[in-house]
């Protein structure tokens, strides 16, 4: 049994995992608030290779067998904040994350502010969820459309000189905690502690892009392919071996 060929082809798929988490970055690099997706690389001890078969495995006498192991997960840096010039448009500056309710009635967090009306005056997410206040109740315009809209830093929002309520900005003790869900949303995971309010910096009429940067994304891209390729060569090449190997004493 060849080792290095087992080894390759661990190889080869961890390389898939990684291109797939590329190409969903490259993807996703024009969403709004999105996240980077972020891979790494560590080994995984898989007993050992006995070199002399007199030697009991398990005496420490043989060849460590080593296999890559694949670790996913999200890079929570700002991304690069941009103007709009649109009322609702609304980017937070440092931590935290705007709280939504979702259809079913759950919360859930994201970096985007780009926000719109429903035909209730209830201001939304791209997703469609309810962009919530501190009291935790739907942020809801009044119905007279001609009043300035006003977003403070705080979050505090009037329209005209009525006070609307307060955009909820939370945070997490952990942001490794969240799970990515659909709509560039994030939940937190069985056993987070619950979000504490953030003191927010925000900023209106302005945007968080992702916190991609498709020429880094690029060039991972050339890094996958020339690796994949090795891997291959590596491959073909035990395969031959073992082919002749098995003419030679067949």
């Amino acid at each position: 049994m060849s080792i290095g060929l087992y080894q390759s082809a661990a190889s080869l798929s961890a390389l898939e995992r990684w291109q797939a988490v590329v190409a969903q970055n490259i993807t996703s690099s024009q969403v709004t608030g999105y996240r980077k997706r972020t891979i790494d690389f560590s080994s995984e001890m898989a007993g050992e290779l006995q070199t002399d078969p007199r030697h009991a495995v398990g005496r420490g006498d043989g060849n460590a067998t080593i296999f890559p192991k694949v670790n996913t997960g999200i890079s929570f840096t700002n991304g690069e904040t941009m103007p709009t010039h649109r009322s609702l448009d609304v980017a937070i500056q440092g931590d935290g994350f705007f709280e939504v309710e979702r259809p079913d009635g759950s919360r859930a967090y994201t970096r985007s502010g780009e926000f719109h009306l429903d035909a209730t005056r209830v201001v939304r997410s791209t997703a469609g969820d309810a962009v919530l206040t501190t009291d935790g109740t739907p942020l809801t315009l009044l119905p007279d459309e001609g009043a300035e809209l006003v977003i403070n830093q705080d979050g505090t929002v009037l329209q005209g000189d009525a006070p609307i309520g307060r955009i909820s900005v939370q945070k997490f003790a952990d942001n490794s905690q969240l799970i990515p869900v659909s709509g560039g949303l994030f939940v937190p995971s069985a056993g987070t502690p619950d979000p504490v309010p953030a003191t927010p910096e925000l900023l209106q009429g302005y945007l968080e892009g992702s916190n991609i940067t498709p020429l880094r994304e690029m060039v991972d891209l050339v890094l996958i392919s020339r690796a994949y390729e090795a891997n291959q060569r590596i491959v073909t090449t035990l395969d031959q071996q073992m082919g002749k190997t098995l003419d030679a004493l067949g």
